[in-house]
């Protein structure tokens, strides 16, 4: 009886858990959800309260800005940048991309927005509920908050450096989340910096599995590094990307390009889960083909032409296909296209080698020229490259950020982030892209959500 009692309350956490992660799609909704319910219960046992957290993690794979679907920015900011370009039905909303022809209305930008808000208010939740549960450890109620404090960070991030000024979310609290206003990009940032640092404290160096699938204080630092670099502070981003590059027990470059995308690979920080045994990441699914021309997206002759003949990754990354007249070109980071026995690759979100790049251009910037070289020649060589010839500051950077291009390609939206961070947008896309305008630099924030709360106003300038 004692085992029947403990597993139906278990069920019964399980489904209101549900039901309440899964009862709202936007934080500027008027009305409260009609499924607002109080789920203290859920955070009252660990397995209950670590299914919350790893639902979010679902949905991060699946929904959003890092799913590896056509719908993730993998694809749509490659088709928005220069790496990519759409081929198919006129009905493939990755030519809206293409063209820089996004508006206010188009799907995706509400969908990025929405998600992105509901993956914060399940981590809000997560983070409330913990702090009042009586039924978690000290150590359970650390590692909670500090997952959930970093899934926040990483969803502003994104949402910041799309959108420009927005809301930083950090409540449940429907009536109040409607009605918020933006805030500018500087306070964001800072915002985020004090999550992933909180987030630091909280969480240990272990991993929870093998297989790096759970945020622990290696992946916060990942992102933090990231989010300096962004934010222009210079010896905090090369701070935290030696404290991930020293880590050589953890953390090393495969010298076999073929070894990089596995999921035993040890260059990965944070990878995201497939959802069944045997599957295999939607990257590989959407952008290998084997018909011509390119059912969906190939690989951009911009990006193709950039690689020299030598270039190790052109030979492992890249797979063409013809048609005895044409040559087409896509992606070829991820290997499997389909089911395997076992799942043999998961979405990489964070590897070391950007903690390389990341440390090279924050060297440079700091005007340490000889450990910037250092830096990029390491990525270089294992490309089977020569060492850098650049000579000073603006040479490495060029380097750099040619670097970052041929190594980050069709992962997650680097090549546009990295244009925008160089001021670059304008110079490289207006040669290479059809109808870029200097107001593609942000994305419009949804009609409906300007509708809804009009404290979001005003527009970004060009919509």
């Amino acid at each position: 009886m004692k085992k029947l009692y403990t597993n139906t309350r278990y069920f019964i956490n399980i489904i209101l858990l549900l039901f309440v992660l899964n009862s709202c799609d936007s934080f500027v909704d008027v009305d409260l959800p009609k499924s607002q319910l109080n789920s203290s219960a859920v955070f009252q046992e660990y397995m209950t309260a670590n299914t919350a957290i790893t639902d979010i993690y679902s949905k991060i794979r699946d929904k959003g800005f890092l799913a590896g679907n056509n719908s993730g920015l993998s694809n749509k900011l490659g088709n928005y940048t220069d790496e990519m370009v759409p081929f198919g039905n006129p009905s493939n909303t990755s030519f809206n991309f293409y063209y820089n022809s996004v508006l206010a209305t188009t799907p995706e930008v509400t969908q990025y927005w929405n998600y992105a808000y509901n993956q914060i208010y399940a981590a809000n939740e997560v983070i409330e509920g913990v702090s009042n549960s009586t039924g978690l450890s000290p150590e359970q109620k650390n590692q909670l908050t500090g997952e959930a404090l970093f899934i926040r960070a990483l969803s502003h991030f994104y949402l910041v450096n799309l959108y420009g000024d927005i809301p930083f979310i950090t409540q449940t609290d429907y009536r109040k989340n409607s009605v918020t206003g933006r805030m500018p990009i500087e306070e964001v940032f800072g915002y985020i910096i004090k999550d992933l640092e909180n987030a630091s404290i909280l969480l240990t160096n272990n991993y929870s599995n093998l297989q790096r699938v759970r945020p622990n204080r290696y992946v916060v630092k990942a992102l933090l590094a990231r989010t300096y670099l962004y934010s222009g502070a210079y010896a905090q981003a090369s701070n935290e990307a030696s404290s991930l590059i020293n880590q050589t027990g953890l953390f090393k470059l495969e010298q076999d390009l073929n070894r990089v995308f596995l999921i035993s690979s040890s260059e990965t920080i944070w990878q995201l889960q497939s959802a069944n045994p045997g599957k295999n990441t939607e990257e590989g699914l959407q952008f290998i083909f084997q018909s011509t021309p390119p059912p969906v997206v190939a690989l951009s002759t911009f990006l193709v032409n950039s690689f020299s003949q030598d270039d190790l990754r052109k030979s492992n990354w890249l797979r063409s296909r013809t048609n005895g007249i044409s040559t087409w070109f896509h992606p070829f980071k991820y290997k499997e296209q389909n089911n395997t026995p076992s799942s043999l690759e998961y979405s990489i979100v964070f590897r070391l080698a950007e903690q390389y790049l990341i440390r090279a251009e924050a060297r440079a910037h700091q005007g340490d020229l000889i450990g910037a070289r250092e830096d990029l020649n390491r990525i270089r060589n294992r490309a089977g490259l020569q060492n850098t010839v650049a000579n000073n500051k603006e040479e490495l950077l060029t380097d750099i950020l040619k670097e970052r291009r041929l190594e980050f390609f069709s992962e997650h939206g680097h090549r546009f982030f990295d244009l925008k961070r160089f001021n670059l947008l304008d110079s490289q896309l207006s040669v290479s892209k059809p109808g870029w305008k200097t107001s593609n630099a942000l994305f419009p924030i949804p009609q409906n959500e300007l509708l809804t709360n009009p404290n979001l106003g005003p527009q970004n300038p060009g919509y």
